[in-house]
């Protein structure tokens, strides 16, 4: 036979995009159209519907950047339609194919009901199936006119991320606004042909079935009547059904579709828009559920929910009544898809917590697994925190993007840090906004890692990123792929299901153990560094609040504790912490609003923790400690005179000069405690560092608090990247415009650096030694001009350590030094949370900070034969995309240096560093409410039971890394102790002896008691 490929394959390509296409629609009458601008912020519906429209005309340029137009649309169904099938058609001048970052409009019927949203994949609204003829149609639509930031391949900034600058010049132009006659057999016939169409390319040049559609096709071509298309589509179908019929074989792979639809909660528009987003595509899932018994939709993030049930009742309605169906699944079990790296360990918990109880009280539905499809990297904490919470099983797929190692594993068993197993799966498709086509289908086969040990994978499907969700065509591949020859098979499920299969079959799976480290979008550890400090100090202000509010509950009669409240502006800081806000990969109108969301939460907790101190009583200044660990340091007055204060963890003590420890001498640029002795160069770095506890020894193996300032131009990707190359390029920051001593107290000493440098940056960094301390503080004053630059501090160090320790939620991992593989190699640049130790026998040092999470760890062999070890911590950067001022401004932050520390010395002085010392006036001197007998038991959490019935909820985890010991004593009378989960449920009784509750913690291990009062 001769081969004439090429003819078929072109031939059938343009039929079907040329006349088979174009003729899905076989008649068309305009809708009338009327237009309303709104000024300013989206308005409700009822604000719309009386507002005064003026009439508008296809062809018509509308939609200022942000802006939101509503169209008033009347038409009415020609009578001689009556028995067909008829759609509204809105086509709002859509520029490509992405629904979630263009022009999108929800359509209202004239009650205020949604009934649906079109995008450009989903231009349609129903009307009638079939027609009667002679109806009316009155539509209220809301057309959001957002720009398209994405446009020119990111390759440019854009001033159209924030409302401020963005101007007002339309957008888009529209198109179309019919009412038309959807030809149901050239409709599917649209879709036999894409399926097989695309089949056909995936198979083999030499496989039977490949010719074997390709003829067939051939063959129904010549059935078409270019003249008639609609009157020949049956008979063209009819072609091509027993090449659609042939089964697929017993051993094709699985593939378990679940209906999706990636809803970013900030991302290239900002969360107000999110809000409306939620609701068109929750519409368009509900109206798509109607149609198709067997669909199934996966949805996560209760705060999307949340949005929909406060501000679109009627589609919370129908999204119950889908869940009640079985064809809506509640999924992830989390407030938001957090970032997956920089949220803390309790921010972590309360994501769970907040998530799992928002479905089990709205739903009846307990979620079983942790859905996070598109976080950047996932902290090695996920699985006991997941297991905790009581999931069974763990999804993502982000691992696929990794820029130099391809991850083994599709299905495993996750391991954590603690040693918590969780059933893990990467869908092998590669993404989460699978359409069914034959290239996606043929690549999750080609892909999937486990053949020969399973044989199923699952494919979320629907489009998404900005939402949009899956769409009819999509289900209908899905029907065409069930049992398709040369195929996978496709099978629509809940994700319960099919992890449940998975499982069963594949029980032996093999066990990938710490984090999930992503090969990509390293630089989301520091890019927009306000608001990830903003979140760090959230997180600690949360802590401190809690405590004392907690404290005053049980010792202060009359204080209430401020339930509602936490609960509020814990959820404001969770929503802040989704994967594209705490990262810094969002416009600038989302971060803008972060850092004001950021300074009311702060100011709010501030007061919370002031009122709660404030009822312990007055008539005395004390100084309060929300660490879990006894401290004695120096400590302001308010005042500014320092003194030095011993407090116990979790407690307060008088304002009384303890009994000093050496004072602090200042000689020229040498700060000396008897404990180290810091000498500062001319240049302003650190000229040496001497441990005088350990016989002298010289701690730094070249200049200390080197700033370096990189080149930083990624590949791809400014705000999420930093690539390899940015190492070849740099200045150090060695011209100091002074260096000054500020502060010669017995106390404490300072020395103050001033630089300026770059285009028109400044920093100054005040090196402060304290008595009785060996930490050197560097707190730092940045004042940002830089563009695509990249700035670091180092500390090479004189030791040989072969990995560095960084702290992560409820524990540390430990990464190796050197370079001997591509993992590791892959790993240039890493996130931790408030330290980072490194060590030889004998002697570590920690490098701690209060705001930041990128560094890098490096190892090098000088020429006297010793190694140096460099810590350097990642400052700040200067990303132009996709916001052109990401970070330019005012930074305020501090890091410190920690010689001769233990992993012990670490996590005490980063809870120290990030939660300084409170001065406040106070008579009362309750005791601790909670207080630990024995090393490596760390209190996390102290707060009063979330079903307000005063028990006290305390959360403690093995921080160390080895086995732990202690008794957790009350400061108040312990009637009962539960062991719970996370939600605070009970999963056995804590034994109490002499009052105490023993506990007995494995590496790493992380417990929540529940004490009950006497």
């Amino acid at each position: 036979m001769h081969d004439e490929r090429r003819r078929i394959e072109e031939r059938v390509q343009r039929l079907h995009d040329q006349r088979i296409k174009t003729a899905i629609y076989a008649a068309t009458v305009p809708l009338e159209v009327e237009a309303w601008q709104a000024p300013g912020e989206p308005v409700p519906f009822a604000e719309a519907a009386a507002a005064p429209y003026a009439p508008f005309a296809m062809g018509t340029p509308w939609g200022p950047p942000w802006g939101t137009t509503w169209f008033r649309m009347r038409g009415q169904v020609p009578s001689e339609w009556a028995g067909r099938r008829v759609e509204a058609v809105i086509d709002l001048g859509f520029v490509g194919d992405w629904p979630g970052n263009q022009a999108e409009a929800l359509v209202h019927l004239t009650d205020g009901r949604p009934l649906k949203a079109v995008n450009p994949l989903n231009q349609y609204v129903p009307i009638a199936h079939p027609a009667v003829g002679g109806e009316e149609i009155h539509y209220l639509v809301e057309a959001a006119s957002n720009p398209d930031i994405l446009a020119n391949d990111f390759a440019a900034p854009t001033p159209l991320g924030d409302v401020l600058t963005a101007g007002d010049k339309p957008l888009y132009t529209f198109r179309r606004a019919d009412i038309a006659i959807l030809d149901e057999d050239v409709w599917h016939l649209d879709l036999d042909i894409q399926v097989l169409r695309e089949l056909m390319l995936e198979l083999g040049e030499h496989d039977p079935r490949r010719h074997e559609i390709m003829h067939a096709l051939d063959r129904a071509m010549d059935l078409l009547d270019l003249d008639d298309i609609s009157g020949s589509a049956a008979s063209v179908r009819e072609a091509l059904k027993p090449v659609l019929a042939k089964p697929a074989h017993a051993s094709a792979h699985i593939v378990s579709g679940v209906g999706h639809a990636h809803i970013d909660s900030a991302w290239l528009w900002p969360i107000r828009e999110t809000k409306r987003k939620t609701s068109r595509t929750f519409s368009n899932v509900t109206s798509l559920a109607d149609e198709y018994e067997e669909f199934v939709f996966a949805c996560s993030q209760a705060q999307q929910y949340e949005w929909v049930r406060d501000n679109y009742p009627h589609v919370w309605a129908r999204i119950q009544e889908s869940v009640k169906k079985g064809q809506w699944a509640p999924v992830g079990g989390m407030w938001v898809e957090a970032d997956g790296n920089l949220p803390g360990g309790e921010a972590i918990a309360r994501q769970l917590i907040h998530g799992k109880r928002f479905f089990i009280e709205h739903f009846g539905i307990e979620t079983k697994g942790v859905w996070l499809p598109d976080s950047f990297g996932y902290t090695a904490a996920y699985p006991q925190l997941a297991k905790l919470a009581g999931n069974e099983w763990f999804l993502t797929q982000k691992i696929s993007w990794n820029q130099t190692n391809k991850f083994p594993h599709h299905t495993f068993w996750w391991e954590g840090i603690d040693g918590t197993r969780i059933f893990t799966h990467f869908p092998p498709v590669d993404t989460y906004n699978a359409r069914f086509s034959g290239e996606e289908m043929a690549r999750a086969v080609r892909n999937y890692q486990e053949k020969g040990g399973a044989t199923r994978s699952l494919a979320p499907f629907g489009w998404g990123d900005g939402g949009g969700g899956p769409t009819r065509e999509i289900m209908e591949r899905a029907r065409r792929l069930k049992n398709l020859e040369g195929s996978a098979r496709v099978e629509v499920e809940h994700p319960d299901a099919f992890f449940a299969k998975a499982r069963e079959e594949y029980p032996d799976a093999p066990v990938w153990v710490g984090e999930l480290y992503l090969e990509l979008h390293r630089a989301t550890y520091t890019s927009q560094a306000r608001t990830k400090q903003g979140n760090r100090r959230s997180e600690h202000r949360l802590r401190e609040a809690e405590l004392w509010a907690t404290t005053a509950a049980l010792h202060a009669p009359g204080y209430a504790y401020p339930y509602a409240k936490l609960d509020r502006l814990w959820k404001t800081v969770l929503l802040h912490q989704f994967h594209d806000i705490l990262p810094g990969s969002s416009i600038a109108w989302v971060h803008r609003e972060a850092e004001a969301e950021y300074a009311r939460v702060a100011q709010e907790l501030e007061e919370l923790t002031t009122q709660a101190v404030a009822a312990l009583g007055a008539g005395g200044t004390r100084v309060f400690n929300t660490s879990p660990f006894d401290r004695a340091e120096v400590v302001r007055t308010d005042t500014g005179a320092p003194v030095y204060a011993e407090v116990p963890a979790n407690g307060s003590a008088p304002v009384a000069v303890a009994d000093p420890p050496q004072p602090v001498t200042v000689s020229g640029r040498v700060l000396d405690n008897g404990l180290v002795r810091v000498e500062v160069a001319e240049d302003g770095t650190l000229a040496s560092v001497r441990d005088l506890r350990a016989g002298g020894r010289e701690v730094l193996a070249d200049k200390g608090n080197l700033l370096r300032l990189h080149t930083d131009l990624p590949n791809y990707w400014d705000a999420w990247d930093v690539d390899k190359h940015y190492k070849n390029r740099y200045t150090d920051l060695l011209d100091a415009d002074s260096v000054t001593v500020v502060e010669e107290d017995p106390l404490l000493g300072a020395i103050r650096v001033e630089r300026s440098f770059g285009k028109g940056s400044k920093i100054t960094q005040t090196i402060t030694l304290r008595a009785g301390s060996p930490r050197i503080d560097f707190e730092t004053d940045i004042d940002w001009h830089e563009a695509e630059k990249f700035l670091k501090a180092g500390f090479p160090v004189d030791i040989r350590a072969p990995h560095s320790s960084a702290e992560i939620q409820f524990g540390h991992v430990q990464r190796p030094t050197h370079t001997n593989t591509s993992w590791e190699a892959a790993r240039f640049e890493v996130s931790g949370h408030r330290w980072v130790h490194i060590a030889e026998p004998g002697y570590g040092v920690a490098v701690i900070n209060d705001s930041t999470y990128g560094h890098d760890v490096s190892r090098t062999v000088r020429e006297d034969g010793g190694t140096t070890t460099t810590v350097r911590l990642s400052l700040v950067r200067a990303p132009r995309v996709p916001d052109p001022g990401a970070d330019q401004g005012r930074h305020r932050f501090t890091y410190s240096l920690l010689p001769g520390a233990t992993i012990d010395d670490a996590v005490a002085e980063g809870y120290a560093l990030n939660l300084p010392l409170r001065v406040a006036e106070a008579a009362g001197a309750p005791e601790p409410v909670v207080s630990v007998d024995g090393g490596g038991v760390t209190v996390e959490a102290v707060k009063l039971a979330d079903d307000e019935s005063g028990d006290v909820v305390v959360r403690l985890y093995e921080s160390r890394g080895g086995r732990a010991e202690g008794v957790l004593r009350t400061g108040f009378p312990l009637a009962g102790a539960q062991v719970t989960d996370l939600l605070e449920r009970p999963l056995g009784d804590a034994e109490i002896v002499d009052g105490g509750v023993p506990v007995a913690l494995r590496p790493f291990q992380i417990l929540t008691l529940r004490l009950r009062r006497g």
